[in-house]
């Protein structure tokens, strides 16, 4: 990203500058920047370059979407009308910069002199943490995707009166819905994708069981369904949702042909060289003039907030030696859980190994375009017109999922463990030495899992524990140190007892130091 958007200065830490090409862009130390300094104002027109942000691309090149600075300053003023904020608020930000939504939550509070309550990752990673902040912080503002919403209600966290629930990044669910309206505040569901700033549309959903729709334009925004030769369809038939106005960003930074196939000429609008942007997302006009989106009429999904284009997967999983055609689809085989599942068909005399394939593509692939199984097929199903039937592509079998050889339970705790394991990933079997996010998990399914063990063991445990000990071995040892930290000697000798019939190899290898401190 840094070549592709030819970058002069980069913005870092001392301890990440050696992560960083040697040969790049000038370092900005923030430990040796002079902050103090007033810089003089430098005038900025209305129609340059606010940001350039990246998002996944379909040839496994991202591409860097530009917005200029008219739209981002349209956006935010949208935003203090509908859903409104004022100085009063609150809001508890939680995206990371990456992701586009973060601008709402650093910007739109400045603008209004409300206050920002920032989440460090793992405390926006872990739902218990997030819903302490979120009360001690007193928010009445929190914008997050569906996933996060899920984590916060699963870690017991209610809704209250006062309290605004920005929901946006993928289909907020009915059900969904219905439970963070039932402990009061107000729901707003928000849709836009990157290409025209933020979001476009904002529908405030009531308690009344109607479908969820994406609502209404923003200010100086445009909405249009359209059929395949672009004209405008009546209210009630599917077409590609087409977004004009204000918010329309200029283009794909350095990518001049993709961005004349997604952004067009509009002929509704007055405005010389007033564009539409191509959504790709298939939509209808409701009878009561709001928008309702109903999937995706290309191959690109929404998984926990991501936009990511399946294309992009394939293509890696394709430059993996032994691997003749890759597919991958976004499975929700379980409802409120999504996973990506890679289908493979390998060269002739080639076997490929799940969890060697997972570790080769790591290093190019964040961890939420990881697929969390790997099938391998002797064909894939196809289509009469010649192309992959994806609907027909089989349920991942769990022997599938990427793993060391079963390892069984050694003692209670980690028959037990096991036992969640399984429940929550939807498994058959589990093993000691497996890894919970290499078998799926995320940070939805490990909050999960961690009020459950809670339940079981007792106490309190963060999540943070199951991220630095993903293995149940790990994971039971790492209770064992927290439990022998808080015994006296009378209680050690029926801790004990558990270790009957193992080895002391292993059993300092379970228990590492704390016998030692005890």
């Amino acid at each position: 990203m840094l070549d592709d958007a030819q970058t002069r200065h980069v913005v870092t830490q001392r301890a990440l500058a050696p992560l960083l090409p040697a040969s790049g862009p000038a370092l900005v130390l923030l430990e040796e920047a002079r902050l103090n300094e007033v810089a003089p104002p430098a005038p900025v027109a209305a129609g340059e370059t606010a940001y350039v942000i990246y998002t996944s691309g379909s040839t496994g090149r991202p591409k860097g979407v530009r917005l200029p600075h008219s739209a981002v300053v349209n956006f935010l003023l949208a935003m203090m009308e509908r859903p409104g904020i004022t100085a009063a608020d609150r809001l508890c930000a939680v995206t990371t910069l990456s992701f586009d939504i973060a601008v709402l939550e650093l910007l739109l509070p400045l603008a209004v002199g409300a206050r920002i309550e920032i989440a460090d990752p793992a405390t926006a990673a872990d739902g218990m943490e997030l819903a302490r902040l979120l009360d001690s912080a007193q928010a009445s503002m929190l914008q997050a995707t569906p996933a996060t919403w899920r984590m916060l209600l699963d870690a017991g966290w209610q809704s209250r009166t006062g309290m605004a629930m920005l929901c946006g990044g993928e289909a907020l669910s009915r059900e969904l819905a219905d439970r963070l309206l039932a402990g009061g505040g107000a729901l707003w569901n928000m849709y836009g994708p990157t290409e025209t700033t933020i979001w476009s549309s904002v529908e405030k959903i009531e308690a009344d069981g109607a479908p969820i729709a994406i609502g209404r334009p923003i200010a100086n925004t445009r909405l249009y369904v359209a059929d395949a030769f672009l004209q405008p369809l009546p209210p009630g038939i599917p077409g590609e949702l087409l977004i004009g106005g204000a918010g329309v960003a200029q283009g794909y930074h350095a990518r001049p042909e993709l961005t004349a196939e997604k952004f067009l000429a509009d002929p509704h609008s007055p405005e010389p060289g007033a564009r539409l942007y191509r959504t790709g997302d298939l939509a209808r006009w409701s009878r009561d003039g709001n928008m309702e989106v109903l999937g995706r009429i290309d191959n690109q999904v929404k998984l926990r907030g991501f936009r990511i284009e399946l294309g992009e997967i394939e293509a890696v999983l394709a430059e993996q030696p032994g691997v003749r055609q890759a597919v991958v689809i976004c499975r929700e085989d379980r409802p409120g859980d999504k996973r990506l599942v890679a289908y493979l068909l390998s060269h002739a005399d080639q076997v490929l190994q799940a969890a060697a394939l997972r570790d080769a593509i790591a290093p190019q692939l964040p961890d939420y375009m990881l697929p969390s199984a790997y099938v391998m097929l002797e064909h894939l199903p196809m289509t009469p017109n010649g192309k992959v039937d994806r609907n027909a592509l089989p349920v991942p079998d769990i022997e599938a999922a990427p793993g060391d050889s079963y390892v069984a339970p050694r003692n209670g705790d980690e028959e037990l463990l096991c036992g969640l394991w399984q429940e929550v990933l939807g498994l058959e079997r589990v093993g000691i030495e497996d890894n919970f996010f290499k078998l799926g998990g995320h940070s939805l399914l490990a909050t999960q899992l961690v009020m459950r063990a809670q339940k079981a063991f007792g106490g309190e445990l963060s999540l943070r524990l199951l991220f630095e000990a993903p293995t149940v071995a790990a994971f039971g040892a790492a209770l064992m140190r927290n439990r022998l930290d808080s015994v006296d000697a009378g209680d050690l000798a029926s801790m004990l007892d558990q270790l009957e019939g193992l080895s002391d190899d292993n059993i300092e290898a379970l228990l590492g130091g704390a016998l030692e401190n005890t």
